[in-house]
């Protein structure tokens, strides 16, 4: 099956030359990956891969990257953090269509991760969430991406912030 999902990382300040990039990344296996530097010291890699799982399209390009370029340090795996916009243009329906579905159902709708005038949801959850209602068509493998992403960018924060003191952290989350 073919999983399209994307890696951002930030890179070091030796790891400018984006042609000589290109190059490592296609000689190490990221053949399959469309390659964009919108800041400098940032690289996305839009990939499309094919593989028998989501978990194993995501952890063979996240080797693949490391062995072609391993100072660069992961920033994101994608889709994960999604806004209702991002939601309605995977549904196919409008963002107004995917904000009256989150009014009419605040008390079952996940929770965001973050709320404001921007708020940005967990995709795996949102797409749990309309598969359990049964009147949305999710696509299976952008579900099993979108699973696979929140997976590594939680165990990527977890290393990065290590969380001290966690059995004091159940009177937060309750």
């Amino acid at each position: 099956m073919e999983y399209m999902f994307t890696l951002k990382y930030q890179l070091a300040g030796h790891d400018s030359d984006l042609d000589a990039l290109v190059e490592r990344l296609g000689t190490a296996g990221c053949d399959d990956a469309l390659v964009g530097v919108g800041q400098p010291g940032r690289l996305a890699l839009e990939f499309s891969r094919e593989a028998d799982s989501a978990e194993e399209a995501v952890r063979t390009a996240l080797a693949d990257v490391k062995n072609a370029i391993s100072s660069a340090r992961l920033i994101e795996v994608s889709p994960d953090l999604v806004g209702l916009t991002d939601v309605a243009d995977i549904l196919g329906v409008s963002r107004q269509a995917m904000r009256k579905l989150m009014l009419t159902h605040r008390t079952t709708f996940p929770m965001p991760v973050h709320e404001g005038s921007a708020s940005i949801w967990h995709l795996a959850e949102v797409l749990d969430w309309l598969k359990a209602r049964g009147d949305h068509r999710i696509d299976a493998g952008v579900l099993e991406t979108a699973k696979v992403a929140l997976d590594v960018n939680i165990t990527k924060e977890t290393i990065r912030h290590p969380v001290r003191g966690h059995e004091d952290m159940e009177l937060l989350t309750a």
